[in-house]
């Protein structure tokens, strides 16, 4: 994505099942952004037996710290879930006039993972609640909570 006129990368965790784990906006694809990223992935709950990532050479270096034991794939179109994922993103993004600050692309970024989160059910919110209704019922949940 770009942010004021400057490409920007954006790591997104997603599960096996759909489910967005963490989403990290940074400026530099390196390694102390990838680790930084991996770090707070891993963070959220159980470790992975299989990571999927693009072909970037810092990935595997990275994996292998706190993910000895895991098989990492980065094969040509095994990524396709978390391409797909992106695609969501970047059509909420086009018709808006751009972003500013990485800040700003990290909070949409997030934002938009809650939402696809709560859409597809894998959020505590709305649970019970016709699929079609489930992001109202969320917001309802939430402000009534708040």
């Amino acid at each position: 994505m770009k942010v004021a006129g400057r490409w920007t990368y954006l790591y997104r965790a997603v599960d096996q099942h759909g489910q967005v784990i963490d989403v990290l906006a940074s400026a530099r694809r390196d390694q102390a952004a990838a680790r930084r990223f991996f770090g707070r992935a891993l963070a959220h709950g159980r470790r992975p037996v299989e990571v999927t990532t693009d072909k970037a050479p810092v990935h595997p270096r990275v994996l292998d710290e706190p993910l000895p034991e895991a098989c990492h794939v980065d094969a040509a179109r095994k990524n396709n879930r978390i391409e797909a994922d992106h695609s969501r993103l970047k059509a909420r993004l086009r018709p808006m006039r751009g972003l500013k600050r990485l800040r700003s692309a990290q909070t949409i970024s997030a934002g938009h993972a809650l939402i696809q989160n709560i859409r597809s059910g894998h959020d505590e919110l709305a649970v019970d609640t016709n699929p079609h209704l489930r992001l109202v019922a969320a917001f309802t949940e939430l402000a009534h909570a708040v």
